[in-house]
């Protein structure tokens, strides 16, 4: 305790001083009223939940916290305005919700599409099946030849009115039986959403993210009929996106737009 007096009656009178303090320079920047110069260690500023920081008696003006539970509960800096408190990150309201990114947990799975618009497209958080067909036991043309991103849904919804029940026994009929984060209007990708899947967090690691959908390195089925025989399948180890008979067994991977 008699150290920690010392080192702030020294803080004091140099303040009081020399009008500036420094800390480990011995000459502190003239536009500085503090000057802390290292390059092994950080500022650490105070620390507290939400709450806490609503329970401060007249904070003042510039006044700057890390929130620990803000940010859905990653934290975040924030510095008080006139009348609000501002998140540091990009400028925005406290209260404002964070902007998504490739790649984040939201409303039940991982974000692999941005429409630009504050929509997009969520893949499951794990396979639905590690082996599945893609007919209900015969060979008939369903329709469903959609194959751009926003097309997955209906197409799911023809393939089960045509091939009917029992749904949980083929691909699409699995991925709209799903129910992940309360969700259930999950549904089998087409075929350009299934590749955006597999560049941007799968193992096409287009963005550098890595494989954070933990994919297996196998074949996937998309929504996307090719004929009787064929649907289109994306093999997520190489990207190729291939003809996949439909009896044949491959992986399925439920998505749900928001």
């Amino acid at each position: 305790m008699k150290h920690l007096f010392t080192l702030l009656a020294a803080v004091l009178f140099t303040a009081t001083t020399f009008a500036q303090v420094g800390i480990n320079t011995s000459s502190p920047h003239e536009s500085a009223a503090l000057d802390i110069t290292s390059t092994t260690r950080g500022l650490l500023v105070p620390r507290m939940t939400a709450a806490q920081r609503d329970a401060i008696t007249t904070p003042s003006q510039g006044l700057i916290i890390f929130c620990t539970d803000c940010a859905s509960g990653e934290g975040e800096l924030q510095v008080k305005l006139t009348s609000i408190w501002k998140s540091l990150h990009d400028g925005g309201d406290v209260n404002d919700p964070r902007s998504l990114a490739i790649g984040d947990t939201h409303q039940g799975g991982i974000v692999f599409y941005l429409d630009g618009s504050g929509g997009g497209l969520i893949a499951a958080v794990e396979n639905q099946s590690n082996g599945i067909r893609w007919y209900n036991g015969s060979y008939v043309t369903t329709g469903v030849t959609g194959t751009a991103i926003g097309t997955g849904s209906a197409n799911t919804t023809s393939i089960i009115t045509v091939q009917g029940a029992p749904a949980i026994s083929y691909a699409a009929g699995l991925a709209r039986a799903y129910e992940g984060g309360g969700y259930i209007d999950w549904f089998l990708p087409s075929k350009d959403e299934l590749n955006k899947m597999y560049e941007n967090i799968g193992q096409g690691n287009v963005l550098g993210l890595g494989n954070v959908g933990n994919f297996a390195d196998y074949s996937y089925w998309s929504s996307t009929e090719n004929g009787n025989y064929y649907a289109w399948r994306q093999n997520f180890n190489s990207g190729n996106q291939l003809n996949g008979v439909k009896n044949y067994t491959y992986d399925v991977r439920a998505v749900r737009a928001f």
